[in-house]
């Protein structure tokens, strides 16, 4: 039997699963890590704690799943994307704590690109909008703030990466510095549509090209681990952000596909085929996937706090335990009460993009409590999800899946959330049998990769529905309360 081994380095913990040759997960190993707040608005993760995470992890599931490594033929990265990293050449030494893709820091400067009128330059070239969210400012900010660091950057001596690129570098000894289009996508440095790093715009952040790591497919020769991590060499394969390693775990390869994944935030991603389309409703144009050079691409919306909201509540108001107990008090909430929750902790995402709001909760009573707040929270997932799928279905013109919205994630689990959600989409739900479809997605790329995995016609008949969700709420209801939700979030955007 031959295995792959997925590393699935997330915002606040880094899994390793094992899969076999029919791609059914083996064994998992998941570790926790430090998040960072330095200030309000910042985000850090010290970046020895992902590559100690992930090498982790990925010992422990060797060892749990009872796997040689003589058998592992792949190893497979997934990550939390736009996360920025710059480290020392030399040495593999960080300069800086990772700059997280949820860190608002270069709110202000990214105003002053818009008011300088760059917008329209970065979402052509990027098909991005210019916000804090991206790398790029977060690696100008970086090059800006650590005593010589431009200069060194300049000399060849440091190098930039998202988190992949990081890993790659540890995993084969600082042998390989390199990327992949999905991952290069998030940035706001690389030109789409061209398939390499803009000139233009890391001239204008004042960001030397020579820091900047290769770009290549997402099934591609990333080099080999060191034989002294896991007791040999491993060819490193597959690499994709975590969004687009869940949609290729969905087997959305289809134009009109649709997934969206529910972790600490939620992601939307529709499949464009061949062709990047301009969103007029401030979503983001992105690559799906690359293969044999060829890049697929695809409409997004971005949810800065999903699976989040719940940790709030968990962590924030001590109102939970444990994330499982939402579902019974939502089941126990007031049917008489409407508190409706905007979770703008970090701002808002698509389709309002204002990094500058903070969160707001409406129509609390004397009787309002922990039950109707993890209602409110719950609902709140769903009620994002419909502003994504209705920008999405204006931007191309017709209901943006034929038939279906496949959902994957840690909140998927939760059927509640789960029947809110068609019902709020006034459209079905599909669940898939496996829920970790990021580290799916990127497994299937590593093992196709080294001709050990079908190719994607066969992988997508794999593809294996757990629960179908159909919507049940009565229009009147839906409208009434999904209008109670926008004018939440206008007056959320007014304060």
């Amino acid at each position: 039997m031959k295995y792959v081994l997925a590393i699935d380095q997330g915002t606040t913990s880094t899994r390793a699963i094992i899969f076999d040759e029919a791609l059914k997960p083996v064994a998992t190993s998941q570790d926790e890590f430090k998040q960072h707040f330095p200030q309000s608005g910042w985000v850090e993760h010290d970046p020895d704690d992902l590559w100690a995470s992930s090498a982790g992890t990925c010992r422990a599931v060797i060892e749990r799943a009872g796997v040689d490594p003589q058998n592992i033929i792949s190893i497979g990265i997934t990550n939390q994307r736009e996360t920025t990293v710059v480290w020392d050449k030399s040495t593999g030494q960080p300069i800086y704590n990772a700059i997280v893709w949820q860190d608002r820091r270069t709110a202000n400067y990214c105003e002053e690109l818009r008011k300088a009128g760059h917008s329209d330059m970065f979402a052509d070239r990027t098909g991005l909008l210019v916000d804090p969210y991206f790398s790029s400012t977060k690696l100008k900010w970086i090059l800006d703030h650590v005593d010589g660091a431009r200069e060194r950057a300049r000399r060849g001596e440091l190098l930039f990466g998202t988190v992949d690129t990081f890993l790659i570098w540890k995993l084969t000894g600082g042998k390989v510095h390199a990327t992949d289009a999905t991952n290069a996508a998030r940035t706001m440095l690389y030109d789409i549509r061209k398939g390499r790093w803009s000139s233009t715009i890391c001239a204008l952040f004042d960001i030397p090209m020579e820091m900047l790591p290769e770009v290549k497919d997402s099934a591609a020769d990333f080099g080999v681990s060191r034989a002294d991590l896991f007791g040999r060499e491993i060819p490193i394969s597959g690499v994709a952000g975590d969004q687009q390693a869940a949609a290729l775990g969905q087997a959305c390869f289809e134009p009109g596909m649709l997934k969206a994944t529910y972790g600490t935030g939620c992601f939307a991603l529709l499949n464009t085929g061949d062709t990047p389309v301009q969103s007029k409703n401030r979503l983001l144009t992105t690559i799906a996937y690359q293969l044999d050079g060829k890049p697929t691409y695809a409409l997004e919306g971005s949810i800065f706090i999903a699976g989040a909201v719940v940790q709030w509540l968990r962590d924030g108001l001590r109102i939970i335990h444990e994330a499982s107990e939402t579902q019974p008090l939502a089941e126990k909430a007031d049917p008489m009460q409407n508190v409706v929750l905007v979770p703008a902790f970090t701002g808002l995402g698509a389709p309002y993009w204002n990094p500058e709001c903070r969160g707001s909760v409406f129509g609390l009573t004397r009787n309002s409590g922990p039950n109707e707040l993890a209602k409110a929270a719950l609902e709140s997932v769903a009620y994002q999800t419909r502003d994504l799928l209705d920008a999405m279905t204006s931007d191309i013109g017709s209901k943006a899946d034929k038939s279906v919205l496949r959902v994957d994630g840690g909140m998927s689990a939760s059927n509640w959330a789960m029947q809110f959600l068609a019902d709020i989409i006034d459209g079905p739900v599909d669940r898939p049998q496996i829920l970790e479809t990021t580290a799916l997605g990127v497994a299937w790329l590593a093992g196709m990769q080294v001709g050990a995995m079908p190719e994607r016609e066969e992988f997508a008949k794999l593809w294996a529905l757990d629960r179908e969700f159909a919507p049940q709420m009565n229009p009147q209801t839906r409208e009434a309360k999904y209008a109670a939700w926008k004018r939440a979030v206008e007056c959320t955007l007014a304060f």
